[in-house]
């Protein structure tokens, strides 16, 4: 099962309160053809995001009612959910320039140097009837640090284009993002109990063997000012785009009452 970038099915009994890691290498040199298109290369990997996204609504909703009765996610649910969120974080990691080399069509990747490890166990029945509300939190903060990624994401295209390479700040604070993105999607699809966090990177003290540029995720100074001004932007803008709609819902009530 180690292909699927997972320890394994849920066995009953194991605790599934483990973190998913997301292991990157470090910012290395990207070929700037592949940087100046990557949007364009990235429409067949989106096209089939999109398609097994619907079948992962299924099987989620599926999951969610047998997790209720088990305790844990069965098997089969398991495998396609944990395969379709390693796909989902490649292509993800891809398009937000972390690494250089195009993901494949396929869960199976062991030689890929984008890995994520899930751990899924057992699940408490009372969090997983919850879950809607349990999510609230982190859908605010995974939402905002990735609005505000995207907000600035023009610039540090520009840059990686530029210089053929991400500068480390960024790279730290960007793979922090997608790291969190990963994690909150595993925690919605029930892969983990672990509440997503780390958003500003791990302590040194507590995980001191490292095993890639992501495991520990150790961020330096700029780094966590980036992932702060993501947040940041990303509050900004969702209050304009709240200012936009309240305009527009403002203007149609205006227009309907002249009519």
């Amino acid at each position: 099962m180690a292909d699927y970038g997972w320890a394994g099915p849920p066995v009953p009994g194991v605790s599934g309160e483990v973190l998913p890691e997301l292991d990157l290498p470090g910012p290395g040199r990207q070929r700037r053809w592949t940087v100046l298109l990557r949007l364009l290369l990235l429409v067949p990997q989106y096209v089939v995001l999109f398609l097994l996204g619907i079948a992962g609504f299924v099987a989620m909703v599926v999951g969610w009612f047998a997790a209720l009765l088990l305790g844990r996610l069965p098997q089969p649910i398991a495998a396609f959910l944990s395969g379709f969120l390693v796909y989902q974080t490649r292509v993800y990691a891809y398009g937000m320039l972390l690494v250089d080399r195009y993901p494949p069509f396929a869960f199976t990747a062991p030689e890929h140097p984008v890995q994520v490890e899930l751990h899924p166990g057992e699940l408490n029945r009372l969090a997983v009837l919850f879950r809607i509300v349990l999510l609230i939190p982190g859908a605010v903060v995974s939402g905002l640090v990735t609005s505000g990624f995207y907000a600035v994401s023009i610039l540090i295209w520009l840059v990686t284009l530029v210089l053929g390479r991400m500068p480390e700040p960024v790279f730290g604070a960007t793979a922090a993002t997608a790291r969190y993105a990963m994690r909150f999607s595993a925690y919605v699809t029930m892969l983990t109990a672990a509440y997503p966090k780390g958003l500003f990177g791990d302590d040194s003290r507590l995980m001191p063997q490292s095993r890639s540029a992501t495991r520990p995720l150790l961020l330096s100074g700029g780094a966590k000012l980036l992932v702060a001004v993501f947040l940041v932007l990303g509050l900004v803008s969702g209050a304009f785009s709240g200012t936009g709609t309240s305009g527009g819902s403002d203007s149609g009530t205006v227009n309907a009452s002249a009519r």
